[in-house]
């Protein structure tokens, strides 16, 4: 419905549609400008109040006699502090009302002004815990989509920066903002995206930025390893996009979501960079090599004791030390799914207790299932190592990818034994090299397509690039 010149047909049909009795938090008063009755409606809790206290000092001053005849001319002359806009339909002025655009309407005028003094409830910035490094800033994300757009901004400090808002929900309706850098951006790729949000047929993105992606990109879902790079670090979302990348964020979200991805997009991390070459170079190669050991360190161990003749001379001391009492197959399957219990459990345990129960789990998952025979010290060992080799990555989907690809290998390994590990080692080859990104390319570029310069640069960090003067 378009809104009328009258003031008290637009508050009646507004009241009845945003139901003002039975929401304490929309709040809205009524007042005189210029001898005109005017209505302010705002959300409490949304609203800088110092604002809004200043502004309508400066309207009750107005005086009939310069009171402008329609809304244009009257935001020029008497609203000077803001955004402010004019909406003449009830749908886009009760969007704004409700993400806490406060909206006033003086009787006369038959469009609504909307001006912008939002002030959302947010936690300060602060050092992702997921995402830390032993040097460099030490901000992140928080869940207020401005907050994260000025974090960005702050670091490129160029008008090619552009960061553009969409919403998508029908009852959320969760802003989202498309960040990228124009001229190094994949145009077909940003064509892409925002088509995909505009078709977006859901009630609310409930988880966010995952519920995002499911939609965007809802192919190929048995296939674990992630088409996205995640990141609550507004450094890591600053240079991907000055890389040509794309960067989307939702509104209550804290992290960013970067396309394109490779795999080895996903594997890096800002404390590459933050170290000169050659301890960048070593921090990335470590890594890498302790990611491939935490995907096949196990399966290749259960290999070798299924077929103990084939273990060479030099590594004779991985036999067992003992008869196991539980096959070896179950004894890895067992700690693979008691490790994330484990991990499941600190997540919800006070703070206070975090420190007694890990040592109490320890103790008891470590020395007294070895002596109750449940578990070989062996098997303990190498669970152990790919545990904490886990976390050398910050990448949760891809750590969960190579937790799959693992178990895979360790069924096969002992139901065909060499074939069975072969046949592992292919699936999770041909999960990575077939798996593409959201632009449709090579999820193991510059691997394939062949790219020798681009590959050095994965694998070795040279320094970084300077313009002469």
């Amino acid at each position: 419905m378009e809104f009328s010149n009258s003031l008290s047909n637009n508050m009646n049909y507004l009241n009845t549609k945003i139901d003002v009795a039975g929401n304490f938090d929309i709040v809205y008063r009524t007042f005189y400008i210029g001898e005109q009755e005017a209505c302010l409606y705002f959300i409490e809790g949304f609203t800088q109040s110092d604002a809004w206290q200043k502004i309508l000092d400066s309207l009750l001053s107005i005086k009939a006699e310069d009171m402008p005849p329609d809304a244009h001319e009257f935001s020029k002359r008497f609203l000077p502090y803001g955004q402010v806009g004019l909406v003449k339909d009830d749908v886009t002025m009760i969007n704004q009302l409700l993400t806490g655009v406060s909206c006033l309407f003086v009787n006369g005028f038959d469009k609504c002004l909307t001006v912008d003094c939002r002030s959302y409830p947010a936690r300060s910035v602060s050092e992702p815990e997921k995402d830390k490094v032993l040097r460099g800033s030490r901000d992140g994300f928080v869940e207020t989509l401005v907050f994260n757009t000025a974090l960005i901004r702050r670091r490129i400090r160029d008008p090619k920066l552009t960061i553009e808002v969409m919403n998508a929900g029908e009852s959320s309706h969760t802003d989202i903002a498309i960040c990228y850098f124009k001229g190094r951006h994949d145009e077909n790729l940003l064509t892409l995206i925002k088509d995909r949000i505009n078709k977006l047929k859901v009630d609310a993105l409930t988880m966010n930025q995952e519920s995002l992606a499911e939609c965007i990109y809802p192919h190929k879902w048995y296939n674990p390893f992630p088409k996205f790079k995640y990141s609550e670090r507004p450094d890591t979302a600053a240079a991907s996009i000055l890389e040509g990348n794309i960067v989307v964020l939702v509104d209550n979200s804290p992290s960013a979501m970067i396309l394109p991805s490779s795999v080895f997009d996903i594997i890096e991390e800002a404390d590459d960079y933050y170290f000169p070459p050659v301890t960048g170079t070593y921090l990335r190669l470590s890594r890498l090599v302790i990611s491939i050991l935490t995907l096949y360190l196990t399966p290749l161990w259960l290999l070798f004791m299924q077929n103990p003749e084939m273990i060479p001379s030099w590594l004779q001391f991985i036999r067992l030390s003992e008869q196991p009492q539980v096959p070896l197959l179950f004894q890895l399957l067992i700690l693979e799914f008691a490790i994330d219990g484990l991990r499941l459990a600190a997540v919800n345990t006070p703070s206070m207790l975090t420190t007694p129960l890990s040592v109490i789990a320890g103790i008891v998952l470590g020395e007294y299932s070895v002596k109750s025979g449940w578990f070989n010290s062996e098997t303990m060992l190498y669970m152990a190592f790919v545990t904490i080799a886990n976390y050398s990555q910050s990448s949760f989907e891809l750590g969960y990818a190579f937790k799959f690809m693992r178990l895979i290998m360790l069924i096969t390994t002992a139901l065909l034994n060499f074939w069975g590990f072969v046949a592992g080692v292919a699936l999770s080859i041909g999960a990575i090299v077939f798996n593409k990104t959201i632009a449709g390319k090579s999820y193991i570029y510059p691997l394939v397509p062949f790219h020798i310069s681009e590959l050095k640069k994965r694998f070795f960090r040279g320094r970084l690039p300077h313009k002469e003067k």
